[in-house]
């Protein structure tokens, strides 16, 4: 069940037990680099400031990273003549964005801390800052990740699931994670930013009818029934550069972008969770919060696993 009341403090100490035995710590820099966290928060904050739209990208980056093989900096890695990345799998080619930001962030920590924080553990940070840059919850975000010295295009390709995907598959696919039914339903509220191309709300808002008609046409008028694949439209309409729970408020008017986003509530058994969220937005953030430390914990390569990569593109 979500977390409201005292029933939020329950799961979040199950979550932190968790967390302890992945080894992760809020205070792991606390010695080694002191000043960490308010270093990446104020680079987020001006790259924000420049690009509100790069909070929704370095958000994303965080979950493509965690659902291919855990939270180990693998879709940062760039392909070579000999090896094939994340970043070119389908769900990620020409989407993803924000690797300059990342790049920055390492840069100003490898000159104050050499070779001691993670690329994992900047992903996680990033996130975190995005999201509360940008009006939504703060969280602890408990690190000690170490970096994989390799990446899996096919896992990618097989672990993300579709802007197409039906409820029960996102659910097994989020489940297969670790994750619950209503982790599910809180981390979907992630798309109350951003931005999302035509190519994959198409065929929600010409074939589908769990759809308002005047929020659909609206949309038909930038995405043709062919071609202009690469056109965009916020996922969010009423706020889009605002982290709230509009987007719960869009799904329960039947205006949800992706056919994935409305069938969160489309007469099944978690419609009364989207209609909890649109009405408490605190509701929805605290289970956002608590899904994210619960996602961060996802598989993390920890002690003398993996390696602390001096340039967050490629392995030592």
């Amino acid at each position: 069940m979500p977390s409201v009341g005292t029933a939020a403090v329950a799961l979040f100490l199950l979550v932190i037990a968790s967390t302890a035995g992945a080894q992760l710590s809020h205070k792991y820099y606390s010695t080694t680099c002191p000043g960490l966290q308010p270093l990446v928060r104020r680079i987020i904050d001006q790259a924000l400031s420049q690009d509100p739209t790069l909070g929704a990208a370095l958000l994303r980056l965080f979950f493509h990273d965690c659902f291919v093989n855990g939270c180990d900096a693998s879709v940062l890695l760039d392909d070579t003549a000999t090896f094939a990345g994340e970043k070119n799998a389908a769900p990620n080619m020409n989407s993803l964005r924000g690797f300059q930001v990342i790049d920055a962030i390492k840069s100003s920590v490898e000159a104050k801390c050499r070779q001691t924080v993670s690329c994992a553990d900047i992903l996680a940070l990033a996130a975190r800052d995005s999201v509360a840059a940008l009006g939504g919850p703060y969280w602890a975000v408990y690190l000690g990740r170490r970096d994989s010295r390799t990446a899996s295009q096919r896992e990618a390709v097989a672990n993300l699931p579709p802007p197409g995907a039906s409820l029960s598959t996102m659910v097994s696919s989020f489940g297969a994670k670790g994750l619950a039914a209503w982790d599910t339903i809180a981390l979907s509220g992630a798309h109350t930013i951003g931005q999302a191309r035509c190519a994959n709300f198409r065929q929600h808002i010409y074939n589908d009818t769990d759809v308002d008609p005047g929020f659909a046409g609206v949309r038909q008028l930038a995405c043709p029934a062919s071609g202009g694949d690469s056109i965009t439209a916020p996922l969010d309409v009423q706020t889009p550069m605002v982290f709230d729970n509009d987007y719960y408020r869009n799904l329960v008017a039947r205006k949800g972008l992706l056919h994935s986003d409305q069938q969160l509530f489309n007469g099944g058994q978690y419609d009364y969770l989207v209609s909890l969220y649109s009405t408490n937005q605190t509701a929805f953030f605290d289970d956002f919060a608590t899904a994210m430390v619960k996602m961060g914990d996802m598989s993390p390569l920890t002690g003398s696993v993996g390696e602390i990569r001096t340039n967050c593109r490629r392995w030592n």
